[in-house]
């Protein structure tokens, strides 16, 4: 049986006690929603907080507002609270789509939408007990210094497993990162580095507190996610798309493939290619094709990377015609 390590926990009813604790105990401190990632991590000792600091009991990150203008989403909304909420059955029905084909039933009641942007970055060599990575002398992301996908690499290859991060970033979404020094907004894109190691660039004193989206009005979107089974599985390769309509031509238009590199991959040449073109088989097409050459995933995950790597098109073509 894996147990956790010795830690500290701490319980804030406030955001603002939350950002305190946080930057007086610096990296040694990690704060926990759901704790479907961080909890299971500490067993196999991948992450190693002397605190944890638990922002369930904290109010305002549990709730969501929605306006004419937009919505604001706190981060402690639960994946099945979202799955379910019927506002995001129009243009943000990526959203909805990403957020239910996280793992089971039980994993989505306590997984948060926080939570699962702020996923670690995952890999066949990284994933395993102590044990296991002990017999191989570690890697790069934990107590060694090989990255056993691609040994000549200065830079850890684990990859981006979130599944709603694709989906934001396709409908534009901003977040609102807090600390004790005060609060800022970025674009969710702007979250992420294409490292496995040092892959958020969200400060460690920094809480992710809202997710923050502008009104939809005339935007359709979509996701698609590969797995080798169809529940409980972290994806091996998901698309989002959005695009905004105005008689039936696309005035505007995002493209996001995910699992394919440490963050996911806004396919901007792609989206561009759509700009003004009804949304048809040709330009469906030759969207896909453009969208496909970003993605160049490695031998990290589960199915052949070739493979991967060649379905990429596919996954796109059906992402891009359930806008229709």
């Amino acid at each position: 049986m894996m147990r956790l390590p010795i830690f500290e926990f701490r319980a804030p009813r406030a955001l603002e006690e939350a950002a305190r604790i946080l930057d007086g105990e610096g990296p040694n401190a990690m704060p926990l929603a759901g704790g479907t990632d961080l909890l299971p991590n500490m067993k196999r000792r991948q992450q190693t907080p002397r605190t944890v600091v638990s922002l369930r009991q904290i109010e305002s990150l549990r709730g969501s507002r929605h306006t004419a203008n937009g919505a604001r989403l706190g981060a402690c909304l639960t994946l099945s609270e979202i799955a379910a909420d019927p506002r995001f059955r129009n243009g943000a029905s990526a959203l909805a789509v990403a957020a239910a084909s996280v793992a089971t039933p039980h994993i989505r009641n306590m997984g948060t939408l926080g939570g699962n942007l702020c996923l670690d970055t995952r890999c066949n060599y990284y994933d395993q007990t102590y044990e296991w990575r002990k017999a191989i002398s570690f890697c790069l992301k934990k107590d060694g210094s090989t990255c056993w996908v691609a040994p000549g690499s200065p830079k850890c290859m684990a990859v981006s497993s979130t599944d709603t991060a694709p989906a934001l970033i396709a409908l534009g979404a901003r977040i609102r990162l807090v600390s004790s020094n005060g609060e800022r907004e970025i674009p969710l894109a702007s979250l992420y580095n294409n490292d496995g190691l040092d892959y958020l660039t969200r400060k460690p004193g920094e809480i992710l507190a809202e997710v923050v989206l502008d009104a939809l009005t005339g935007w359709k979107s979509a996701y698609c996610k590969l797995r080798r089974r169809g529940s409980f599985d972290f994806p091996v390769l998901s698309v989002a798309a959005a695009a905004r309509f105005s008689r039936g031509v696309v005035e505007e238009a995002r493209i996001v493939i995910g699992s394919a590199a440490s963050r996911p991959l806004l396919a901007e040449t792609a989206a561009k290619s759509l700009l003004g073109k009804l949304l048809d088989g040709d330009a469906i097409a030759e969207a896909a094709a453009l969208a496909a050459r970003i993605a160049k995933p490695l031998d990290n995950t589960d199915f052949d990377m070739s493979w991967r790597k060649k379905v990429t098109a596919e996954y796109v073509s059906k992402a891009l015609r359930s806008l229709l």
